[in-house]
C-alpha cells in the first residue's frame, strides 16, 4: 500500500506545481484578458436592457397555465377563449438571481494552434469575464462555484481575475459538486472532452434542484478540421501520456466520427435537461457567442408560452 500512496503524493505534488506555474503565466496575461473583456461586454451592453422576469411591472412579459387555488380575477378571459386552458397574464420584473459561471482551465483549455489567436483559456476566461459584466451592469449576481460567492458589485471582473490567479489547486474540467438554487443559472464554458460519463454525471447533479443551465464547447479550429499529415506525435496534455501517428491524414475520418458521437451524447443530455449546448470555435469573434447566450439567459423558461407561443426548450413554436 506504501508505493501506491507515494505515487499519489507526487502526483499531487507535480499538480499542485504545475497550477503554479500556470497561475504565474496567467498572471501576466489577465490585464489584457479583463482588458479585452472589458470591451467586448461594452460592445454588447449596449442598446441592452435588464432581463425581463415575470412579477409587478407595467409591461406585458409572458402567459402561463392558471394555477389551482389563484384569484380568479387573475385569468385572462380574452386568452383563455383561445384555448380549452386557463391562462394568467404576467408583467415583467426587473429580477435579480444568481448566475453560476464556470470556465474550465484545466490544462487541455491551454491549447492554441496556428490557426487560432487565442488559446483555448484565453477565449474562456475573455467570455466568463464579459457574461459576468453583462449580467451585473443588468442587476444580476454572478459567482463561480467553490472560488467566487455570488456578487454584483461593480468590480466582479477584479473579484473574478483576483481569485483564478491566486487558485494553485488542480483544476479540473467540470464544475465541482454543489446544489445551486432551483431559481439559479449555470454557463459551463469548456472544452468538453471529458468522457461523456463524467458529463452526465455532471449535468445531472447541477440540475438535481432545479436549475437551468447552458454548455457551450469551446474549441480550437485544428480540433475540428483535424489539419494534420505525415508523422504527427499527439501529446495528451493532463497525463494520459502520447501516441504517434505515422499518417496522421489517414486518422482524420476516425477523429471526425468520434467527435461528432461526442458531441451527440452531450447535446442529447442537455436537451433532455432543458439546457442549452452550443459550439463556440476560437477563430471565430467572442461577441457571437456572448450575444448568443445573453438571449439564452434572458429566455423564459420551457414551457412557458410567450406572447401566444409555447416555449420548448431551445425553440419557440406555434400552438396548435
Amino acid at each position: 500500500m506504501a508505493p501506491v500512496k507515494q505515487r499519489a503524493d507526487k502526483h499531487e505534488i507535480r499538480a499542485t506545481q504545475r497550477a503554479s506555474g500556470e497561475a504565474r503565466s496567467l498572471a501576466q496575461t489577465m490585464p489584457r484578458l479583463i482588458l479585452e473583456a472589458r470591451r467586448i461586454a461594452a460592445t454588447v451592453i449596449h442598446g441592452l436592457h435588464g432581463r425581463r422576469r415575470a412579477g409587478r411591472g407595467e409591461n406585458f412579459w409572458q402567459y402561463r397555465r392558471f394555477l389551482s387555488g389563484e384569484p380568479a380575477r387573475r385569468v385572462d378571459w380574452r386568452r383563455s377563449a383561445r384555448d380549452e386552458h386557463l391562462y394568467v397574464r404576467e408583467q415583467e420584473w426587473e429580477a435579480a438571481h444568481t448566475v453560476w459561471l464556470w470556465p474550465d482551465r484545466s490544462p487541455s483549455m491551454q491549447f492554441r494552434s496556428q490557426l487560432a489567436e487565442d488559446s483555448k483559456l484565453d477565449r474562456c476566461l475573455v467570455v466568463a469575464f464579459a457574461l459576468a459584466e453583462i449580467l451585473v451592469e443588468a442587476g444580476e449576481r454572478v459567482g463561480i462555484p467553490g472560488l467566487v460567492r455570488p456578487t454584483g458589485s461593480r468590480n466582479v471582473l477584479d473579484k473574478m481575475a483576483n481569485a483564478i490567479v491566486h487558485d494553485v489547486t488542480e483544476r479540473p474540467s467540470l464544475p465541482p459538486l454543489f446544489a445551486p438554487s432551483s431559481l439559479a443559472e449555470i454557463v459551463v464554458v469548456s472544452d468538453f472532452w471529458s468522457p461523456i460519463a463524467q458529463v452526465r454525471a455532471t449535468l445531472a447533479q447541477l440540475s438535481a434542484t432545479g436549475a437551468h443551465g447552458h454548455t457551450v464547447q469551446i474549441v480550437d479550429p485544428a480540433e475540428e478540421t483535424f489539419p494534420y499529415s505525415g508523422r504527427v506525435e499527439f501529446i495528451e496534455p493532463e497525463g494520459a501520456g502520447s501516441i504517434t501517428a505515422g499518417r496522421a491524414e489517414a486518422w482524420k475520418s476516425d477523429y471526425e466520427t468520434r467527435v461528432a458521437r461526442h458531441r451527440a451524447e452531450i447535446r442529447a443530455e442537455t436537451d433532455k435537461l432543458g439546457w442549452s449546448f452550443t459550439i463556440h470555435r476560437t477563430d471565430r469573434p467572442a461577441t457571437e457567442l456572448l450575444l448568443a447566450l445573453h438571449a439564452r439567459l434572458g429566455a423564459p423558461p420551457p414551457g412557458a408560452v410567450v406572447s401566444g407561443r409555447l416555449r420548448f426548450a431551445g425553440q419557440i413554436g406555434r400552438r396548435a
